[in-house]
Order: C-alpha cells, then sequence, then structure tokens
C-alpha cells in the first residue's frame, strides 16, 4: 500500500488523518523507500510478503477489541521443538487465541487468530499488531485479517518492545509453568497451557500494569463502569 491509499483506508475505518502525515510516519518506518523488488519474499513459496505500518504505538486504548498482540515462540521438549503462537488483548493482557504445532507454517498463527476471533468476535477496525515475521504477512494471515476487517499493524526490525505484553506473558509462561514441569510430549504440553492460560491466568493472576487485578476482573470492572469499547484514538504525532 502506498501512503494515500493507507490514508482512505483509515479513513473508512474512522480513523481520520491527512495524508501528511501518513507518509511521514511511514517514511519514519522504512516503508516508503522499500521498491517491489526489495519486498521480503515466504522461504516456503517464494511469495511476496506485505508490510504494514506501526498503527498500534499510535493508538490511545480505551477498552477490550481494539488491539490485538500476536507473537510465537519455541519450547524445547526432551526429544522435539514445538512452537506457541498467542493472541492477546491489549487492554486487559487477556490471552484470546493461542495455538501449538510442531511446525511454524501459517496454520499455526492462523489457529491463534481463529480462536481469538470466535471467542471475542471482535467489531471493525480492531488492529492487529505483530512482528514482520512471515507467519503473519503471509497471504493466508492477511487474508483472515481482511475477511473480519481487522487492520494489520507490525513493527520494525530490532523492536520488540513494541510487543513487551507478548513477550512479558511468554516468559510468564515458561518461568511458572512450562519450565517448572516435565512434559512428555506436545500434547501433554497442550493440556497443561490450557489449563495455564483458563483456569490460572486469564482468570486468577493478578497484573501490576493492572492494578493488581487479573485480565478477565480488569475486562469485567471495565465494563460494569460502562467503558465503551469503541472509543479508539490514533495518535499521529509521536
Amino acid at each position: 500500500y502506498g501512503y494515500r491509499r493507507i490514508t482512505a483506508e483509515l479513513g473508512q475505518r474512522g480513523m481520520k488523518v491527512n495524508h501528511k502525515r501518513v507518509a511521514r510516519m511511514m517514511r519514519n518506518d522504512n516503508l516508503l523507500t522499500i521498491r517491489h523488488r526489495e519486498l521480503l519474499y515466504a522461504t516456503d513459496r517464494g511469495n511476496e510478503l506485505e508490510i504494514y505500518l506501526n498503527l498500534a504505538k499510535r493508538l490511545k486504548i480505551g477498552g477490550t477489541n481494539q488491539v490485538w498482540f500476536a507473537d510465537i515462540t519455541y519450547v524445547r521438549l526432551k526429544t522435539e521443538f514445538v512452537y506457541l503462537a498467542v493472541v492477546l488483548d491489549a487492554f486487559s493482557r487477556k490471552v484470546v487465541g493461542w495455538s501449538l504445532d510442531r511446525t511454524l507454517q501459517s496454520r499455526l498463527p492462523l489457529g491463534a487468530l481463529r480462536q481469538a476471533i470466535l471467542s471475542r468476535q471482535p467489531p471493525p477496525g480492531l488492529v492487529h499488531h505483530s512482528d514482520r515475521g512471515v507467519q503473519y504477512a503471509c497471504e493466508a494471515y492477511i487474508q483472515m485479517l481482511r475477511e473480519h476487517q481487522i487492520m494489520p499493524s507490525m513493527s520494525r526490525p530490532g523492536h520488540p518492545q513494541d510487543n513487551a505484553s507478548c513477550e512479558s506473558f511468554l516468559k510468564t509462561l515458561k518461568r511458572e509453568e512450562i519450565y517448572a514441569n516435565d512434559y512428555r510430549d506436545m500434547e501433554h504440553l497442550a493440556a497443561g497451557i490450557e489449563q495455564f492460560i483458563e483456569r490460572y491466568y486469564n482468570r486468577c493472576r493478578l497484573h501490576s500494569a493492572l492494578g493488581y487485578r487479573s485480565p478477565e476482573e480488569f475486562e469485567k470492572q471495565s465494563e460494569d463502569r460502562g467503558g465503551d469499547n469503541r472509543q479508539m484514538r490514533i495518535v499521529w504525532g509521536s
């Protein structure tokens, strides 16, 4: 996408901004200088991948289902490596989708995204933020985002802090659950991760960033206060 097309798409999603500011932000993210022949290529199929402006860092989040963060990590078992993909709600830090697989093919993050969409039913205009890995930039993943009117957002290389919530969760999961147990295989690990996420992390684990409340408690209190999850403001001056 060029900056004018991105400006138009943002306008359709209710985010009014001048095209010159979009161009400046894209230039800062090294997107305007990328030519067709310089695009990244998927190693499995040789298809060109699209990269996107980092929208997430310019958003003022006021509720759930406004920004989701996604990431992938690996887990070493006794006999194999397996890979875990997760999707977190940026507002509450709740894990809304996850998937475990033996490969890094697109079905891994697609499984987590599909679970998140089914469980949350997000409104149009949700921003999905990830790194520029081939799994998130591949045609199948971008197509699923577009089918559900979800806007892709990607970090520049070397900026893991843009996805700090996912990084923090994955470290917590490994420290408090995975490395504290002796998992036999991927199926055994999947059962443990499910219990950790659904019965402990989302429901019970207290987060200092949430005022020492669990993600589900934080979401419930926000709903009880009558927060409007549709309100979101994009800040282009930063």
